[in-house]
């Protein structure tokens, strides 16, 4: 059992420094390019950051647990909102000024009901997985298109993601942090997977449970950790932007990826009160940030509800997972 905690901890962090490594020399090699920095923070940042979410969701399928995989994709979506942005706006209130942002609060809720609307059947089989993985590759034709146009420098979460790229460094070296970062990956979403499982077998809580809670506020991390970094740099755009693509690649993707991999039945907890709890964080965080008019923001106390809506999420899981054990 103490082996188990330890894989799942210790793949945590390997999942955190990977996706870091994985993240500066995928930028690094892009800016060699000559990609424009919000290019790069749209599409690459974003994609560094879901990728622990993503590699777990396909060692899960491969390795038949399914539940693990949904569990991941809308869990870390919740925590996104409720956790992260939560935890984010307490400790600094955001101001969003960003044009690019209120383009992506659609798009992000489109995605939602899209995934929801292909799993109204109970089963999330391949060909959703491939009109998932679609509906990813417009998404990133679409902010490629939409980070070319902004490259002027008019939108201010530009400037933002300039400062926050990682220092200069020769392709060779970028090349060879990503390869680590990737490898890294991929051992470190191993451990956590096994880990996983075993402390759900061990407990007798289902997969998705453990999907929902363990492995999502893991994932999540990252995501908390450049959140709130990005709040008190005074980088309010990225700070919600972080939140806002990362759900964007868990709907999409990490589904995605599960649907190919392995097809499976979907609980019935998962439309029964997972996502529609998803839902109504989109819907809160669309009417709390959404500037009418006017810049949006986010305030403490906003941030507080949002926290203490995942708090009772997670209460109402342990009760689930208890009267069910």
């Amino acid at each position: 059992m103490l082996i188990s905690y330890l894989a799942v901890l210790a793949g945590f962090v390997l999942l955190v420094w990977g996706a870091d490594r994985f993240v500066d020399g995928a930028a690094a090699t892009a800016r060699n390019m000559g990609i424009s920095p919000l290019v790069i923070g749209l599409t690459i940042v974003g994609f560094g950051t879901s990728a622990p979410e993503m590699l777990i969701s396909a060692m899960s399928a491969w390795d038949e647990n399914p539940g693990i995989a949904i569990g991941n994709a809308l869990g870390s979506n919740i925590a996104n909102m409720g956790l992260v942005l939560g935890a984010t706006v307490l400790i600094r209130p955001l101001q969003v000024h960003s044009g690019t942002l209120q383009r992506e609060y659609p798009i992000m809720f489109i995605a939602m009901i899209f995934a929801l609307l292909l799993i109204m059947d109970d089963t999330l089989g391949f060909l959703d997985g491939l009109l998932l993985m679609s509906g990813l590759c417009l998404v990133l034709y679409w902010m490629v298109r939409m980070g070319r146009r902004e490259q002027d420098g008019l939108d201010p979460m530009a400037a933002e993601f300039e400062a926050e790229l990682p220092p200069a460094m020769s392709t060779g070296k970028a090349l060879l942090w990503l390869a680590i970062g990737l490898a890294v990956l991929l051992i470190s979403s191993r451990m956590v997977v096994w880990g996983a499982v075993e402390i759900a077998r061990t407990f007798g809580v289902s997969d998705l449970v453990i999907g929902l809670t363990i492995i999502a506020i893991g994932t999540s991390l990252p995501e908390l950790a450049a959140s709130i970094m990005s709040a008190i740099k005074g980088e309010h755009d990225i700070a919600i932007g972080n939140v806002i693509g990362s759900n964007i690649f868990n709907i999409l993707g990490v589904l995605g990826i599960s649907g190919i991999i392995f097809p499976s039945v979907v609980d019935g907890d998962v439309l029964g009160r997972d996502f529609p709890v998803m839902l109504g964080l989109s819907i809160a965080l669309f009417a709390m940030a959404y500037g009418f008019r006017k810049p949006g923001s986010l305030n403490r106390l906003e941030g507080g509800l949002l926290l203490t809506a995942y708090f009772g999420y997670l209460a109402v899981l342990g009760l689930g997972a208890s009267s069910s054990g």
